[in-house]
Order: C-alpha cells, then sequence, then structure tokens
C-alpha cells in the first residue's frame, strides 16, 4: 500500500470571544492553562507516533480557537516536544493562526524564533463597522499594524483571512475590502464567503445578509480582480501569488494523511493494510486536560470501501487542478474503474474533465461542488 504524505494538526481550543458565525471547537476563557495544556498535547502526540508508521511530518498547523493567545514561550515548549516525539522534515512547513489584536501581534516575533514559519492572519474586514457585527475583537487600523509587524517579525510567507458576502454588504464595500487585503501583499489570501451554521448565534438570530445576485457579482468581481493581481486560485477559496500554496492545506486536497491533537482535533491515517483511520480526540478541554497518553480519543472508526470515492472525491475535486486519476487507485485500494462511470457522467453533463491525466471540475462543476461530490457517496 502507498501511504500518503504526512501532516500533523494541533488544536488550541480558547479565544477571547466566540464569533456569532464560528461553529469551530472553541471556548471563551480569561485565563488560559497553557502549561497544562501543552503537557497534555505532548502526552498526546506520543500515542500518535506509532500511526506515523515511520514517515517524517512534512507540514504542521496549529489552528484553534485563537492559538496566538498562546505565549511564545509556551509555543516553543511545544514545538522543541513535538521535534523530540516524532520524525520532522527539513523543510517543514509550520503554520500557526493569529489575530490581530495588539496583544498577539506583539508576540509574532517570539513565535518566529519557536520555530513557527508561516501565519494565517484572521482579519475577515478591514472595516470597523463589518468587524463590529462579525463580533471580532480587533479594529481595521489594528489589522493593518498587525500585517507590518507579521513583515518585521520575519514572516516573508503569511494568509490573510477574508469573508464576503457579509451583513448588508454591497459589492463595492466587498471589492473595497479585498483590494485593502491586497495591498498589503499578501502571498496568499483565503477569500470566503460566510455561512449560517447551525448552532450558531448568526443561525439563532439570522442577519441580513446579500441576495444571491449580489453575492454572484461579488464573487465574479472579485475572482476577475485577484487574476488581474497575479493571484491564482488553486482551491474552492484560496488564492495564492505564484508558487506561494499552503502545502498542509495541499495535503488536505490531495487525500494526505494527517495526525492530530488537541482538544476536538481530527486525524486521518491509512495504514499499510490498506485501510483508512479516522479517529478524534475528545472535544471539551477539561475532558482533554484531565487524560493520560491513550485516553485522549472520543471516536475512531474504519472508513468502508464504500466510502472511500466520496471522501477521495470530497478533497481532490476542491482543487482547481484537481489530482492524477493514478492517485485514485494509490490512495484508496480500490480500482479506477469504481467511479469511471460516474466520472463519465459527470463529464457529459460538463461538469468534471480529465486533463493531462488530472481529474478535475470544470468552472460549472466547481460552482455545484456539493452536487458532484455527492455523486460519489452511497445513497
Amino acid at each position: 500500500m502507498h501511504l500518503p504524505p504526512l501532516s500533523l494538526y494541533i488544536h488550541l481550543p480558547w479565544c477571547e470571544r466566540k464569533c456569532p458565525y464560528c461553529d469551530f471547537n472553541s471556548h471563551e476563557a480569561q485565563a488560559i492553562p497553557e502549561q497544562a495544556y501543552v503537557d497534555a498535547l505532548l502526552r498526546d502526540i506520543e500515542g500518535e507516533a506509532a500511526r506515523a508508521q515511520g514517515r517524517s511530518v512534512h507540514t504542521l498547523f496549529i489552528g484553534g480557537g485563537t492559538p496566538s493567545l498562546f505565549s511564545a514561550p509556551a509555543i516553543a515548549r511545544l514545538m522543541a516536544g513535538i521535534a523530540e516525539r516524532l520524525p520532522l522534515a527539513g523543510e517543514l512547513e509550520a503554520t500557526m493562526e493569529a489575530n490581530p489584536g495588539s496583544a498577539e501581534a506583539e508576540k509574532f516575533a517570539g513565535f518566529r524564533a519557536a520555530g513557527i514559519n508561516r501565519l494565517s492572519l484572521g482579519v475577515q474586514s478591514f472595516q470597523d463597522a463589518q468587524l463590529q457585527a462579525l463580533g471580532r475583537v480587533h479594529s481595521a487600523s489594528q489589522a493593518r499594524r498587525a500585517l507590518d509587524m507579521v513583515r518585521a517579525a520575519g514572516f516573508d510567507n503569511f494568509n490573510i483571512d477574508l469573508m464576503h458576502g457579509l451583513p448588508g454588504q454591497s459589492q463595492q464595500s466587498a471589492l473595497a475590502d479585498l483590494r485593502s487585503a491586497l495591498a498589503c501583499n499578501p502571498p496568499h489570501l483565503s477569500w470566503y464567503q460566510l455561512t449560517i451554521e447551525p448552532n450558531t448565534v448568526f443561525h439563532k438570530r439570522p442577519p441580513t445578509l446579500p441576495v444571491e445576485d449580489t453575492l454572484a457579482d461579488i464573487q465574479d468581481a472579485g475572482e476577475a480582480l485577484l487574476q488581474d493581481t497575479g493571484f491564482s486560485a488553486y482551491e474552492v477559496s484560496a488564492w495564492s501569488q505564484p508558487a506561494r500554496q499552503c502545502r498542509h492545506n495541499l495535503n488536505y486536497w490531495r487525500f494526505g494523511d494527517y495526525l492530530a491533537i488537541g482538544a476536538g482535533a481530527h486525524g486521518k491515517v491509512t495504514h499499510r493494510d490498506g485501510r483508512i483511520e479516522r479517529y478524534a480526540k475528545r472535544r471539551q478541554p477539561a475532558d482533554y486536560l484531565g487524560s493520560e497518553r491513550g485516553a485522549f480519543e472520543a471516536s475512531q472508526r474504519w472508513l468502508a470501501a464504500a466510502e472511500l470515492p466520496g471522501e477521495y472525491m470530497l478533497n481532490t475535486l476542491r482543487l482547481a487542478g484537481g489530482a492524477p486519476l493514478e492517485n485514485f487507485e494509490r490512495y484508496t485500494a480500490l480500482p479506477l474503474a469504481t467511479v469511471q462511470g460516474t466520472i463519465s457522467q459527470l463529464g457529459e453533463q460538463g461538469l468534471l474533465a480529465v486533463t493531462d491525466g488530472h481529474l478535475h471540475c470544470t468552472r460549472l462543476g466547481w460552482r455545484y461542488l456539493d452536487t458532484v461530490v455527492g455523486e460519489f457517496f452511497p445513497e
């Protein structure tokens, strides 16, 4: 069995304030038990080492919550502890999510010294009224100062998270936000539409969002602006300058493997016998903190063969260039004939295409991605 590349996801679940649109496993906290949590993470990673099966970790991603609420010394101890317990590739991409608040921005140089070499800054908007509507704790001016501090701290590789389709937003306002982000010359931009998710404040009290025609106009005009500025879409909502894609996220979308540590973290691992395992860690921070080695998991299951086509396409069809057709057999251990009929059918409908041996969505297929992917799951 060909084992795919390996990544590591680390979840730090605390934030200063829960945003009304957020459905992630994040928890407001006045004080963070960072020493005890790093201890727990290092106990957790010891139980993950066997899942690596001798592979080096090529990328890691520290997500949240707001990981930048942790101190730089705590992140340094975490990074050093991981290096002691797992083989790390020499060209490791180490990303950390951060907020633009002043207190977090002051730590950027410390995070860089700790071994973090890529930041993902959660700006969301450069307009104060929109930031307030989204429940963000930073201002537009703080966002701009934080981006200056990102570069000053030595980060030449970073991402700006930016939303569109915000409450009451016009096309003009959305494009002004996008131009503000582009003026900061980021190597990478995550530009995505606000969606209302269950179990959020916005789901209970929905804001007034732009109508469908406005959303479509924003999408079309924004894509044209990004392309004119030298950015390419390599995934549904991910744009980058040439050769500046996020390697960690690419591994997700190529159906790679990823270990997972931290409260509520999800992992996916391929084993040498061809079976694919999905698992999740205890969701509540208190339960996670109280766990000993080998007792962090909340759930674990093996994917059934019937699920694999859908699982594979759910990831790879998000990529603009798709993935080599041969990777389907390499990463699922199923014959290509399993999906050939569905591929042909969707191709006739103008939703899928094969170019230079790569299976990918057409532009129309990308617009109806959920429908396309659904065809590969069992009914």
